[in-house]
């Protein structure tokens, strides 16, 4: 079996992204690319109790190559990232998350873009753009997606969701958590009263500071 590593990892997330409140049912979904191949979640299958073999390996053009099962819905988006995103520090993409977390959900509904209340918003980027609503599935949305990820390591998806890349699929899920981390955060301060907002040029100081975090 090709990719069984891979394959396996997006078992163990996608069973991930329903313990940890990013998904509901079936919503959501994840990818794992190996060079020209892509394994990614199916569609319309209960992650509970997915197996390796149930995962679907694509090329970059989206071409079956081994699985049974069809790929995700929402398959252009993980192709679109892979063939045409840019990580800001030129890292390579090997991992995408798709959320439908509930608290950057409705923040997608509110505002253009994730207001600037935690310096956690840098391990996004500058940012975090609200992509315009377009069908699931579709290239529209792929289009969308696309523009709000210009210099972006994830979006928000209007009415939608989240999406989320990095060089590993640790990163990229990383990113999906401390995204819906940070709209839920400023929900709630919105709710009580005017949060106070963090200038820009902290957020970009931010993420300088990023490249350097961790262990070395």
């Amino acid at each position: 079996m090709i990719l069984e590593d891979e394959r396996a990892a997006v078992c163990d997330y996608a069973r991930r992204l329903t313990a940890d409140g990013l998904v509901v049912g079936t919503s959501g979904n994840i990818s794992v690319r190996d060079g020209a191949l892509v394994a990614v979640t199916p569609t319309g299958v209960d992650y509970g109790g997915l197996r390796p073999a149930d995962i679907p390996v694509v090329s970059l053009d989206g071409e079956p190559v081994e699985g049974d099962l069809r790929p995700t819905s929402e398959l252009p988006m993980h192709l679109t990232i892979y063939n045409r995103a840019a990580d800001p520090d030129g890292a390579p993409v090997t991992a995408v998350v798709h959320t439908h977390s509930v608290h950057a959900t409705a923040v997608s509904t509110l505002v253009d873009e994730v207001p600037p209340i935690h310096y956690m918003l840098a391990t996004i980027g500058a940012t975090a753009r609200v992509a315009p609503y377009a069908t699931y599935g579709t290239d529209a949305l792929a289009h969308n997606m696309l523009k709000a990820l210009d210099s972006r390591r994830g979006c928000l998806l209007a009415n939608h969701g989240t999406i989320t890349y990095g060089d590993t699929l640790h990163s990229a899920y990383d990113r999906a958590q401390q995204l819906e981390w940070v709209c839920r955060l400023w929900l709630l301060a919105r709710s009580a009263g005017t949060p106070a907002l963090l200038p820009p040029e902290e957020i970009e100081h931010v993420v300088d500071k990023l490249r350097g975090y961790g262990q070395r």
